[in-house]
């Protein structure tokens, strides 16, 4: 792994951290990679339950995509630019939504472009009070190419999503909480311990039944209630055969804490 992305694990929180703070976090195809790397690392790791992602320096949790290196792609072709720049983007995207432990976004600047799409698609989010928020593509001339024409739409309603879309203008911290972008907003200083509280309190839990809800909550939100609940319903009959299960059950009734196995 370069220093694109910078990972730290402390207390079975994963800090990963966008580490371009000179280009304010853009994301290249390198940290781009780097990051699916961290992930690939992250996902094998046991004693990691949840990942915290932000961005290094005071500017930007990222800017979005590195267009200097994007625009070689578009000069050498539509084949190569959907390949270079577009499938590695939603597979990062898409990555992040479906990964299995809790993903949280600490929003501590700049977050345009794919970076907002990285807030879109990850399962929590906490921004800082100097956080700033925009969908500018639409001033490239270009759709987002990370998800962002889908997912924002799924999360804030048709008329907000298309209204930050087709206008590119920057919105603030607290009017990405009042759309449903993200969880919190808290002051700069305590972005960080917010996150890690947040984390704190999700990891408590078992492990096997946080990546079952992240599984049918992400799953079911492209499926019709029907099959909706047939996801609810096989998460939960994978959960039955585990330790986990029965332990909880066992400590409600005893009225004790748990203690995990994670089998």
């Amino acid at each position: 792994m370069s220093d694109a992305v910078l990972l730290e694990i402390d207390d079975g929180i994963a800090l990963v951290t966008f580490n371009r703070p000179d280009k304010l976090n853009a994301l290249n195809y390198d940290l781009i990679d780097c990051l699916m790397a961290a992930l690939d690392r992250i996902e094998t790791d046991a004693a990691v339950r949840a990942v915290i992602l932000t961005g290094a320096g005071e500017r930007a949790f990222s800017a979005g995509a590195d267009i200097h290196e994007f625009a070689g792609s578009v000069r050498r072709g539509r084949d190569t630019a959907v390949r270079d720049f577009v499938r590695r983007g939603q597979a990062m995207t898409a990555r992040l939504e479906a990964f299995r432990k809790p993903v949280i976004a600490a929003v501590n600047g700049l977050a345009f472009g794919g970076g907002c799409e990285i807030t879109e698609a990850v399962h929590l989010a906490i921004a800082s009070e100097r956080a700033r928020f925009a969908k500018p593509e639409i001033d490239l001339g270009m759709p987002p190419t990370f998800g962002g024409t889908q997912r924002l739409p799924r999360l804030v309603g048709r008329k907000r999503a298309l209204e930050l879309l087709l206008t590119g203008d920057p919105f603030s911290p607290q009017r990405a909480l009042e759309i449903g972008l993200v969880n919190r907003v808290v002051t700069h200083d305590v972005l960080l311990p917010a996150a890690r509280e947040l984390a704190a309190r999700i990891v408590r839990h078992s492990p096997l039944a946080v990546g079952g809800i992240i599984t049918a909550v992400t799953r079911g939100l492209n499926m019709g209630i029907g099959e909706g609940l047939q996801v609810e319903s096989e998460q939960f009959a994978a959960l039955v055969p585990t330790s986990d299960l029965g332990e909880d059950i066992n400590a409600w009734i005893e009225r004790r804490p748990p203690s995990y196995s994670g089998r």
